[in-house]
């Protein structure tokens, strides 16, 4: 199996230098910079604890360079995903599986949703450019649950967690979702097959896109944001109506905000993604985070006056410091 990993940072190096370890893909990145210099020159790396797993990589800055593949695993921010798409082209076969392994709504999440309409998601797919790129029948999708960070370029730092949940957008179980699978599970990551990968991906954003973006604002690890409680409050109110959206577009979540809470607080004082991002100077993902459930709670007709609040504090900090820039 022809494998190639679009994005050799936290999670792309993660993915990538476990499945160059385990040696059942034929693997390659498509990277740029200094993390396509650091593949080349020192291959894949992994910072486990006290051990650096290493492998050899085969990487390039063309995707011509490598050719159709069997698998595409996309490890990249959302704010770089549009561009990228275009230049995706010569990576896809008719076969091609494509595996956003991302934060957030992506860019396929409202394809089939009746209530969402036909039209794409502006705050995630301006103009439906990459819809228009990576076919809706390629994708399948993929929820996280590991904690990576990027120590230098090319140079993964995992914390903690090494789960995967994938399944197919409409649904139910298929070869593809089987075989993607093995080939994760071989490699070490603990593999779930789900039959609805559109609420995992919602019950993820619902527990993290409050902690994200709050902490990115504050420079707070996770524990400190929990012990105020007019901000674990604030944070309870978004999650309500995050819930009331998703109910609307069949991911009703059943948990509590503060049962939720509860779970978040065993992590203890760790750094969100979005924090690790505001710090190195990289570009915020607020609009597959906070921005694309205020359009969906807008297109179910939903007021969302809490996540409005939260979406306009955090983009006008992130404008200020040159890390956002809308999608559309």
């Amino acid at each position: 199996m022809k494998v190639c990993i679009i994005g050799a940072g936290a999670i792309g190096g993660f993915i990538g230098t476990r499945l160059a370890l385990a040696g059942a893909c034929q693997l390659s990145a498509l990277a740029r910079g200094a993390t396509l210099a650091a593949l080349q020159t020192r291959g894949w790396r992994l910072q486990q604890g006290e051990r650096l797993l290493q492998a050899p990589a085969v990487a390039a800055g063309d995707p011509q360079q490598l050719g159709p593949q069997d698998l595409v695993i996309v490890a990249v921010k959302g704010p770089a995903l549009p561009q990228l798409a275009a230049a995706m082209a010569p990576l896809l076969g008719p076969q091609t599986i494509v595996l956003p392994a991302m934060n957030g709504v992506p860019w396929w999440f409202g394809n089939g949703i009746a209530a969402l309409g036909a039209a794409p998601l502006e705050s995630v797919d301006p103009g439906g450019l990459i819809a228009q790129a990576i076919a809706p029948q390629r994708v399948l999708g993929c929820v996280v649950h590991a904690s990576v960070a990027s120590g230098e370029p090319g140079l993964a730092v995992h914390k903690m967690g090494q789960g995967l949940i994938i399944g197919e957008p409409d649904g139910g179980l298929s070869p593809r979702v089987a075989q993607v699978a093995e080939l994760l599970s071989h490699a070490g990551f603990e593999l779930t097959q789900s039959r609805a990968i559109r609420y995992d991906i919602w019950y993820k954003l619902w527990g993290n896109m409050t902690m994200n973006p709050i902490s990115a604002l504050t420079g707070a690890t996770m524990d400190t944001l929990l012990d105020d409680a007019l901000v674990r409050a604030f944070m309870s109110a978004v999650m309500v109506e995050a819930a009331q959206v998703g109910a609307r577009i069949g991911c009703a979540v059943s948990q509590s905000p503060e049962d939720r809470h509860v779970i978040t607080r065993r992590l203890g004082a760790v750094k969100t993604s979005m924090l690790q991002d505001v710090e190195a100077g990289r570009p915020l993902e607020l609009d597959s985070i906070v921005a694309a459930v205020r359009e969906i709670g807008q297109r179910v007709a939903l007021a969302t006056p809490a996540i409005d609040a939260l979406l306009g504090l955090t983009r006008v900090f992130a404008r200020e410091r040159g890390l956002y820039r809308p999608a559309a």
